[in-house]
C-alpha cells in the first residue's frame, strides 16, 4: 500500500491524551472565590463543591493561567505536545477563556504496521469560551477547531448551570455541535460528519462532606462515521471499510465523592453506555485522595472498562454484507487503568496570587477478546503510558 494510505488508526487512539487534557481544562470550571482554610482544603479534595454550597450564588471560576505537557505512548502511537489556558473574568459576571492543544503523533500501531506504512503528523486545536453568571445560574458558551491532515473538526457548546434548593443542589444541561471534513488525500476522497451531544446532570450535596451526581448522555452522529483508510477482511482478503452513516449512544454515569478525615477524600463512579451499532460499555473507577501538609495533595485511581463488539464488526468476515469494519475500537475488549496526581504549591501570596506544579501518570492494558495480530494469529493486547507535567496560577 502507498505510503499516503497510511492513516489506518485515525484519532480515537490517541485520544486518551485528549481525554487527559479536558480532564485537566475541566478543573477550571466554577468553584469558591477564596474559601476558608478548612472549606478549602475539603474543596480542593471534592473539586470545590462543597465549598460553593455556602455562597449565596454562583461563582465565576478562578481566574487562572495553565501551561500543560503531555505525552501517550501506547500499542505503537506515540502523542505529546504542549497545552494552554488562560481565563480572565470581567465586571464579576464574565470569564473569558482560550486554550491552545498539540498533538505530535507518530504512528506505528498494529494496522500500520500489518497493512500500510508509519506515519507521523500533527493535530492543532483552539478553544475559546464565555462563562456568564446571573444570580443562580451560569451560561457557559465554547467553540473549537481542530486541525490535522485529512481532518478538520469544528464544534460549539452551550451549557446551563442553575442551583437550587439554596445551593444544595446543581441541575447541569448541556448542547454541542460538531461539524467535521473527512479526507483521503491521495485518492481525493472527501466526506463530512456531524454530530450533536445532548447533556443533563444533578449534583446533590448529601451532608457538609459527601455530594453524589448523576449524568446522562444522548449523542446523534450522521454522515461519514468510518476511516477512508481503514481496511476491513473478508475471506482473509483486505477490503475498504464499510460503516453506517447515522448513529445514536446513549450514557449515563453515577458518582460518589466523600471526605474522610480533615485531609483525605474517596469517590467511585460507574458508567454505561449502549448505542444503535450494539456495542455497550461498563465503566467502573474508585480513587483516592490525601493532603501531605499544607503544600502536597495527592490522588491514585484504579478504572476498569469492558466493551462489546458492533453488529457489523468481524476479526475476518466469512459472509459479504453491507456494512463491514475492523476497526478494534468496536471489537470486544477490556481495559484496565492505573493512574496517580501529585500537586504542590510552589508560591502563594493570601489574596493575590498561587502557583502549583502538577505531575500526572496513568498506565494502561488493553486485551482484545475477537482482535487478532496478522503476524501471528494471536488475540492482540498492548500496554499504553499516558504522563502530563504542567504548572497552573490563580491570580
Amino acid at each position: 500500500m502507498a505510503a499516503t494510505s497510511r492513516r489506518l488508526e485515525g484519532a480515537a487512539h490517541w485520544q486518551p491524551a485528549l481525554r487527559a487534557l479536558r480532564a485537566w481544562m475541566g478543573q477550571c470550571r466554577a468553584r469558591p472565590r477564596r474559601p476558608g482554610h478548612t472549606t478549602a482544603r475539603i474543596a480542593g479534595l471534592l473539586g470545590g463543591a462543597l465549598a460553593g454550597a455556602s455562597a449565596q450564588a454562583v461563582n465565576l471560576p478562578e481566574d487562572r493561567a495553565e501551561a500543560l505537557y503531555h505525552v501517550y505512548d501506547g500499542g505503537g502511537i506515540k502523542a505529546s505536545g504542549p497545552a494552554l489556558l488562560v481565563r480572565k473574568s470581567m465586571a464579576d459576571r464574565v470569564s473569558l477563556s482560550a486554550s491552545y492543544y498539540v498533538d505530535a503523533v507518530s504512528n506505528a500501531s498494529i494496522d500500520v504496521v500489518t497493512t500500510a506504512s508509519p506515519f507521523d503528523e500533527r493535530r492543532t486545536e483552539y478553544g475559546l469560551g464565555v462563562d456568564y453568571v446571573y444570580r443562580d445560574s451560569m451560561i457557559t458558551l465554547s467553540t473549537s477547531h481542530s486541525k490535522e491532515p485529512d481532518y478538520i473538526a469544528d464544534g460549539v457548546s452551550l451549557d446551563l448551570a442553575q442551583d437550587v434548593f439554596g445551593g444544595m443542589t446543581t441541575v447541569n444541561l448541556g448542547f454541542s455541535r460538531g461539524s467535521d471534513k473527512v479526507g483521503r488525500s491521495d485518492t481525493g476522497f472527501f466526506d463530512t460528519a456531524r454530530h450533536w451531544r445532548y447533556r443533563l446532570g444533578v449534583t446533590q450535596i448529601l451532608t457538609p462532606r459527601w455530594l453524589a451526581s448523576l449524568n446522562l448522555e444522548m449523542v446523534s452522529d450522521s454522515g461519514y462515521l468510518g476511516n477512508p483508510y481503514r481496511a476491513a477482511q473478508v475471506f482473509g482478503t483486505l477490503v475498504p471499510e464499510r460503516s453506517p452513516r447515522t448513529r445514536s449512544s446513549r450514557a449515563v454515569k453515577v458518582r460518589a465523592v466523600g471526605a474522610i478525615g480533615s485531609g483525605s477524600a474517596v469517590h467511585a463512579e460507574y458508567r454505561y453506555f449502549w448505542d444503535t451499532w450494539d456495542v455497550q460499555a461498563h465503566t467502573a473507577e474508585v480513587g483516592y485522595s490525601r493532603y501531605f501538609g499544607e503544600a502536597w495533595l495527592a490522588d491514585t485511581y484504579l478504572r476498569y472498562h469492558t466493551q462489546s463488539s458492533a453488529l457489523f464488526y468481524s476479526d475476518n468476515a466469512r459472509n459479504e454484507t453491507t456494512y463491514v469494519s475492523r476497526n478494534r475500537q468496536l471489537s470486544t475488549f477490556n481495559s484496565i487503568g492505573l493512574g496517580g496526581k501529585v500537586a504542590r504549591r510552589l508560591t502563594r501570596v493570601p489574596g493575590e496570587y498561587e502557583i502549583k506544579a502538577h505531575a500526572t501518570y496513568e498506565y494502561k492494558r488493553f486485551k482484545y477478546s475477537d482482535f487478532t495480530d496478522l503476524r501471528t494469529g494471536a488475540p492482540y493486547a498492548f500496554n499504553a503510558n499516558v504522563f502530563q507535567v504542567y504548572l497552573s496560577a490563580t491570580y
